[in-house]
Formats: structure tokens, C-alpha cells, sequence
């Protein structure tokens, strides 16, 4: 019989993993679907999602794996949430990848880190000694929006280009309004940046209005650089990366007087213990990262709030550049997950509870207006006032 040391020797024994990165809101979902919808049906994968902020919704919209023709047992998904699994402490990573490889015996590691996060520290990380002869690691798989990359205040950001400097492989969506002359142009930049990817221009299939896959050959492509090896990781390359204090405060009942000095008494009982998924509901957080203002809520599944009425709230919040949750309304359970050019919802499952997470672009009053309407975001947003908001759309 086996014993537990050479049992445990096996399962960490060159585990193909692959890194699907892309800057916020780039369409990392859809892939990632498209390649655990085109799993062996015979093989056991393990998906972990890297989360900046503190709710943790992405596994939630990740749908297709629940599609009935794939066995739900051979499909293990972990989230990591509150802050950057890139940054200079290594202990989060490791945790989550041991705990992922030692409960779930996976076949195949699939790692999506947050799109705010520069990926260079991870591709460090997972260069380490003791990953390599754990983890087999792929070509580095990174998505970039044509609509994005139109916007010069994305093709001149750091964050943005880091994700095209550290990728094996560039897949390319929502560029079918780019002109023959802005895609050459496209390339120019590309290359620029990263001489040795290889490009995939993906064009999609919209199955529903809610639910876009890749063409076939693009899958077929795709599936072909999960047994391709990563030059990208092989440099063990290095980046620094800093993390400003959260903050998370405690949220009254709707139809509760919400005052500034119970308000500040949450605050100080939390200030040493942020968020966490034990934490009495309602709550908010918010905090700083890099020139983005995070912050998210998490109600009781009781409270139900008007649909329309929420989604006018969330599109007027200022300067928002990611908008994702799951949350009961008037009309049920509705997925939410809003981007400036894709606003998508549909229902779900009943949850545990609702969860709403929004990401807002710091600046001064005259930087990074994405809507006409929108007003720039400051640190000094008053958080208060959109708790209330917030707590008046409750039925």
C-alpha cells in the first residue's frame, strides 16, 4: 500500500499549470470558460482565481463549468481574496496551491491573478526551487480588449502594458470596430512590448445574449498552448509591489439611522480584522490600490433589493471601471458583471448571500473620465452616503 509520504510525492510531481492573465476587465472569464468547457471529461483540473478585493465573485461567475455535460466533482475551484497573490509574500500562494493540490489531486492547475496586478512577481514566484519540480508551468496565456487598448489612457498605463510584456501568448477580443490600419497599429505596439508572444486574434460566438464562447479554431488554438512551455516564467523575472492598509466598516439594517459615530465605532472594532467571510452582515469595505478605489458589500440573502433601481445606482457610482456581483432582487438572483463596454446580467442559483464589489478610478478632477456623465473619484469619496444609498434600495 502506499504510504503518505510517496502519496504526497505523486500528487506534486510536474502538475501542467497555466497562467491566464489581463488587465481589468480584459475578458479573462470568457476564456478561462472556454478551456474548462474543453476539459477531458476524464481528467481532474483545479482552477484558483486571485481576487484584489475582499467579497470574492469571480468563481461565481464563472458559469460554463456548471454546464451539465461537465462532471462539477472534476472541477475544484479556490479564491483567493483581499489583496494580490503577486506581491513580495509568497506564504498566500503557496497555501492556496498546496491546499489545491492536496485536496483535489488535479491533473491540470489553472492560475488567474487579479487584472490590477502587475504578473511579473508571480512568474518569479512560480520560477522558485520548490515549484519546479511540483508544477510543470505552461505558456503564460494573457487577454487584451481591442476596446481597451483604443483608450490611451490604457496603452499608456504600466499595469496594462505589464500584462503584454510577461505573456507567452496574447489572445486578442473585442476587436471587430478596429479598422485594417488600427489592427496594424495594434501589432506595432505589441511588438514593441514583447517580441516572442505569439498572437491569437479570437474571434467569438454569441450563443445567447449573456453568454459568448470562442470560435472553434480559437479553441483548438487555445488548447494547444496548455501543453506549450513558458519562456516568459523560465526568465524568473521580479517585480516590487506595495499594499496600502484596508479598511472595512460594519453597515446598520436598512431603515436604521446609519450615524457617523456608530459608523467610526465599526471602523475601530474592524480596523485589526478586515473582512472576512465570518464577519456579521451587512458590511462594507473599501480601501486604496495602486490609482484604484475598491470597495464592496455583502448582505444578508434576506434583504432583497429593487433590480432597476440598483443597477441606475451602480452605473452613476464615479468613474467606475469594474462593477461584478451576485445579489437577490426584485427580479431574483441576478449575476451582475458590468465593464465600460460589455454590461451584462442574468440569473443564478439562490446564494449563501449577496455580493457586490466595484472598482472606481482615483484621479484628480481632470483625469480618467470614462463616462461623459461620471465625475472623477477621490480618496475622500464619501462612503456613507453610499452605504444609505445603498440600504434605501432594500425592499
Amino acid at each position: 500500500m502506499m504510504n503518505a509520504a510517496s502519496k504526497k510525492s505523486t500528487v506534486f510531481q510536474n502538475i501542467p499549470c497555466t497562467l491566464v492573465t489581463g488587465f481589468l476587465g480584459a475578458g479573462k472569464t470568457t476564456v478561462i470558460n472556454q478551456l474548462l468547457a474543453s476539459k477531458p471529461i476524464d481528467e481532474r483540473w483545479a482552477l484558483l482565481i486571485n481576487e484584489f478585493g475582499r467579497i470574492g465573485i469571480d468563481g461565481s461567475l464563472l458559469v460554463n463549468f456548471q454546464d451539465e455535460a461537465i462532471d462539477k466533482n472534476s472541477i475544484a475551484i479556490r479564491e483567493v481574496s483581499g489583496g494580490c497573490i503577486c506581491c513580495t509574500s509568497q506564504l498566500p500562494l503557496q497555501i492556496a496551491i498546496s491546499r489545491l493540490l492536496s485536496d483535489h489531486h488535479p491533473q491540470r492547475l489553472i492560475i488567474e491573478p487579479t487584472g490590477l496586478a502587475h504578473p511579473r512577481e508571480l512568474i518569479h514566484q512560480l520560477s522558485a526551487p520548490h515549484w519546479q519540480t511540483a508544477l510543470q508551468m505552461q505558456a503564460v496565456i494573457t487577454v487584451l480588449s481591442g476596446v481597451q487598448w483604443q483608450q490611451d489612457k490604457y496603452r499608456s498605463h504600466d499595469g496594462f502594458q505589464a500584462h503584454v510584456k510577461d505573456a507567452d501568448v496574447l489572445v486578442i477580443n473585442r476587436y471587430a470596430h478596429l479598422s485594417d490600419s488600427d489592427k496594424q497599429a495594434l501589432q506595432a505596439w505589441i511588438a514593441e512590448l514583447n517580441t516572442q508572444v505569439h498572437v491569437i486574434w479570437a474571434s467569438t460566438v454569441q450563443a445567447t445574449p449573456d453568454n459568448a464562447s470562442l470560435a472553434t479554431t480559437d479553441i483548438t488554438a487555445l488548447n494547444n498552448q496548455l501543453a506549450t512551455p513558458s519562456h516568459i516564467i523560465a526568465q524568473q523575472r521580479t517585480v516590487n509591489i506595495s499594499h496600502p492598509p484596508k479598511r472595512s466598516v460594519g453597515l446598520r439594517p436598512p431603515n436604521t439611522a446609519l450615524s457617523p459615530t456608530s459608523l467610526s465605532s465599526a471602523t475601530q472594532a474592524n480596523k485589526d480584522n478586515l473582512v472576512s467571510p465570518d464577519a456579521e452582515l451587512p458590511y462594507r469595505y473599501h480601501e486604496t490600490q495602486q490609482d484604484m478605489i475598491l470597495a464592496g458589500w455583502r448582505l444578508p440573502a434576506h434583504y432583497v433589493l429593487h433590480a432597476d433601481e440598483l443597477q441606475e445606482w451602480l452605473l452613476r457610482l464615479p468613474s467606475w471601471q469594474r462593477i461584478k456581483g451576485v445579489v437577490h432582487t426584485s427580479d431574483g438572483w441576478l449575476q451582475i458583471n458590468f465593464t465600460p463596454d460589455s454590461l451584462t446580467t442574468s440569473t443564478v442559483a439562490s446564494q449563501l448571500d449577496s455580493r457586490l464589489e466595484v472598482i472606481l478610478q482615483a484621479g484628480d478632477e481632470s483625469d480618467h473620465m470614462d463616462l461623459e456623465d461620471a465625475s472623477p473619484v477621490t480618496s475622500a469619496i464619501d462612503w456613507e452616503v453610499r452605504d444609505r444609498e445603498l440600504m434605501t434600495l432594500v425592499i
